[in-house]
């Protein structure tokens, strides 16, 4: 009888020594692949291979070697780092939200600068970023805050996570040894992707009925608490040159920002964040809202908003020559000019696809 409650016993000692050993083994595999580099930058030879950004971008802002930022929502991530490294001599890495709001861009770029000395951000400010929320949107929006925080007892979600192991460690080897991934290609989806009239006319829904525009300082509290904490980031960071810019949006979003009734209100919210972002000797800021040969031709777009690759480029070459640069003399002019733009849009642009029949309308 004794014999067997021994028996019994060292069973059971070994099925748990070996339940231990095969989750040591588990958090190793993870620990030493980390594909979302929340403990270190790529080892053993692996590419850093970066497609979801929510899971990674924090880890390779910690962790990974860099001097610049490239900082912004959805249509930043078809950059190619290399543009940038060759251009200004700097090691580039991206720090993407997709929404881009600003408190979540600038949460990114505080984790940046704790570790690392930045000489240039390359900064997209999307106009809708002015009039959001000052608070930081990952936890509400589902993001895996194990990754973000820096508590060590929550990494089992990662450590023991059946994705982790089956799916996304083979996919990060794949691209790494047995497929021709570009590592300066982080985030980028446009592969994935077409880019043409008719899609960029399928995403777009018009008013039926114009609304009343709003007035000028209708986001004004949002706008002041955004200001704030942008100029913050410039103020702490004098060593850094900070370039920003305004996309190049398709004439469809213009036409439904002019139907929502929030032009205005979108004109004066960038001409409040510039005027108070020239103030700083280490900013530059550069629009191309206003460039009707991009914005009107809807092959460069697969919606109203995102648009091709070829478009990242154009922008960064205007940057690199200086193109398109607002200062405190003509920033007022300039972005006159976009509404002026938009006006076109309205009158004179999307005229012919509305008569064709073109455009459709909202339900």
């Amino acid at each position: 009888m004794k014999e067997n409650k021994n028996t019994s016993k060292n069973f059971i000692k070994r099925l748990l020594a070996g339940i231990l050993a095969i989750l040591v083994l588990i958090a190793a595999v993870v620990f030493v692949f980390d594909p979302f580099y929340h403990y270190h930058k790529p080892w053993l030879g692996l590419k850093a291979v970066l497609h979801d950004k929510e899971y990674q971008c924090v880890g390779t802002l910690r962790n990974f070697d860099y001097d610049a930022l490239l900082v912004g929502s959805s249509v930043m991530e078809n950059n190619d780092n290399s543009w940038y490294d060759e251009a200004y001599g700097v090691h580039s890495i991206k720090a993407i939200r997709s929404y881009g709001a600003t408190a979540d861009l600038c949460y990114l770029m505080d984790i940046a600068y704790e570790n690392h000395d930045i000489k240039r951000v390359f900064y997209n400010i999307d106009p809708a970023s002015l009039s959001a929320s000052d608070q930081t949107t990952y936890e509400s929006t589902g993001c895996p805050m194990y990754l973000y925080d820096r508590n060590p007892f929550n990494d089992v979600q990662y450590l023991f996570n059946k994705d982790v192991l089956l799916s996304k460690i083979p996919y990060q080897v794949a691209n790494s040894f047995m497929g021709d991934y570009n590592e300066n290609l982080s985030y980028n989806w446009a592969k994935w992707k077409s880019f043409s009239q008719d899609l960029a006319l399928s995403g777009y829904a018009r008013a039926k009925e114009a609304a009343d525009m709003m007035e000028e300082d209708a986001y004004q509290k949002q706008l002041d608490a955004n200001i704030a904490l942008l100029t913050k980031e410039v103020a702490a960071h004098p060593e850094t040159e900070f370039i920003f810019f305004y996309p190049t949006y398709s004439m469809l979003w213009w036409d439904g920002i002019v139907r929502s009734g929030e032009r205005d209100a979108y004109i004066y919210n960038e001409k409040e964040m510039t005027k108070a972002l020239l103030e700083y000797d280490n900013v530059r800021i550069f629009c191309f809202q206003n460039l009707p040969e991009v914005a009107t031709n809807l092959d460069n777009y697969m919606d109203t908003i995102h648009f091709t690759p070829d478009i990242n480029r154009l922008m960064l070459d205007k940057i690199i020559a200086g193109e398109c640069e607002m200062t405190k003399d003509n920033y007022v002019e300039v972005i006159d000019g976009v509404k002026d733009f938009s006006d076109r849009v309205v009158d004179e642009f999307l005229v012919p696809y509305l008569d064709e029949g073109l455009v459709k309308y909202e339900d």
